[in-house]
């Protein structure tokens, strides 16, 4: 019968890369982590590795069955999660990291609603990048946060889709890129980006550098008023420029296509720890409103 160490070893080595390397990443001693592999392979009547060169490399039994070992440590991952936290109380508070870029006035009004609902409970707001969000959620600094999908998501952190938010290329109106029509990306290189960043120096999916001049913010609002000031081109939510864009300070990127804009998908994160709890599920059934019109 399969154990969830040797599960573990398998996983563990197939991500590293070698047993040395699994072995440091699981605390064990190599010769531990290698003999659950082989009672693990014992099991399955099956090469998981090939070990024929300098470092093991998943056999085509061992590539079939890593998807699902993951799900499976991943689920033991919830269940102990939940065993430690039953004789635990209620949990009394709420802090929540927002992108910047997402809008906040109905999230307000849901916030209030949870104060009515558990008036007792403590509420906390961090502002931050998405990426640096998942890192807040990651290490246990905040229990909710509302972000724009992120492609790498720690399996111990639920996500779930709420909708997507309108960003376009703008430019000041005093920029010679207002004065004239783009007919394709690469005319942006020759003019300076202004680009979104985590503190940790990461990009999100959708905020690719395309110039070969770029200046970084962490924070949409310093992205736009750097824009304002004609220091460079920008992707912004439509929400945030709208106000700018009708003002006349602010343009859309004159293009020959009807539309360059992108939908960023917005997700709502939490520690699997959490998900059952009933204050954090009734808020994550309000943020399904969030984005509706």
């Amino acid at each position: 019968m399969y154990s969830i160490d040797q599960l573990e070893a398998f996983v563990a080595t197939a991500k590293t890369g070698s047993f040395s390397a699994a072995a440091r990443s699981l605390n064990k001693a190599q010769s531990v982590v290698s003999q659950h592999v082989i009672n693990l392979e014992i099991d399955c009547n099956a090469a998981l590795f090939d070990r024929s060169g300098r470092y093991p490399q998943l056999t085509q039994a061992g590539h079939t069955l890593l998807s699902h070992a993951q799900v499976l440590l991943a689920q033991h991952q919830r269940l102990r999660s939940c065993a430690q936290h039953l004789d635990k109380p209620f949990i009394s508070e709420l802090t929540i990291g927002l992108d910047e870029g997402i809008p906040f006035q109905k999230l307000s009004s849901m916030v209030n609603q949870l104060e009515i609902d558990f008036p007792n409970t403590t509420l906390e707001f961090f502002t931050a990048s998405s990426i640096d969000i998942v890192d807040l959620i990651d290490t246990d600094r905040a229990v909710t946060g509302i972000i724009f999908s992120e492609l790498s998501i720690p399996s111990h952190i639920d996500c779930e889709s709420i909708g997507a938010i309108k960003f376009d290329l703008y430019v000041a109106s005093t920029h010679p890129l207002a004065q004239q029509e783009s007919n394709n990306l690469a005319n942006l290189k020759l003019h300076r980006q202004l680009l979104m960043r985590s503190r940790n120096n990461k990009s999100s999916n959708f905020q690719l550098a395309l110039s070969p001049e770029i200046w970084y913010a962490d924070n949409y609002y310093v992205l736009l008023e750097l824009t304002l000031q004609g220091n460079g081109w920008c992707l912004l939510p439509n929400h945030i420029a709208n106000e700018y864009v009708n003002s006349g300070r602010l343009v859309l990127l004159p293009s020959e296509f009807k539309d360059m804009g992108w939908h960023a998908n917005v997700d709502v994160i939490q520690h699997h720890r959490y998900s059952l709890e009933p204050m954090f599920k009734q808020f994550r059934h309000s943020l399904r409103q969030l984005l509706t019109p």
